[in-house]
């Protein structure tokens, strides 16, 4: 009986591994696209600047990154399918996108500062992108 309910246990344990591995490589797969659509609109390349050692480029992406991140983990969460999955991955790319443009029009001269090495304004952008991808985390939980 003991090792009955053992494998029946083990059996339950890796049931949904498969999807797990489907899920999470679909998310990786999102996040380096998500990561090469924001480099790429961007008018600088963040890439570069943090090889250089810029530390404000380094914020600013994180921040964009996390940004996405926290609903496309919601998304994983809550999808019904790989599709539903990949529309509310490119909503959240959308809304970070959004962001980054309305983050520009509050504080002009935002990019140049952070190509420059600006702390503050990188770490400015990299709240807001944190705070609407919690936002849009949240809203995505259905």
């Amino acid at each position: 009986k003991k090792d009955t309910d053992m494998t029946y246990t083990l059996n339950e344990s890796i049931r949904y591994f498969d999807d797990f591995l489907i899920y999470f490589a679909v998310a990786l797969v999102l996040l380096i696209a998500f990561t090469f659509i924001y480099v790429k609109v961007t008018p600088y390349n963040e890439i570069a600047l943090i090889r250089e050692g810029n530390t404000a480029a380094a914020i600013s992406l994180s921040g964009a990154l996390l940004g996405f991140a926290m609903p496309l983990a919601s998304s994983v969460a809550n999808a019904v399918n790989l599709i539903d999955l990949a529309l509310f991955a490119l909503l959240a790319t959308v809304v970070q996108l959004i962001v980054f443009v309305f983050a520009r029009m509050l504080m002009p001269g935002l990019t140049s500062s952070i190509e420059g090495g600006n702390v503050a304004k990188a770490t400015f952008l990299a709240g807001v992108s944190v705070a609407v991808g919690m936002l849009n985390a949240a809203a995505l939980v259905y």
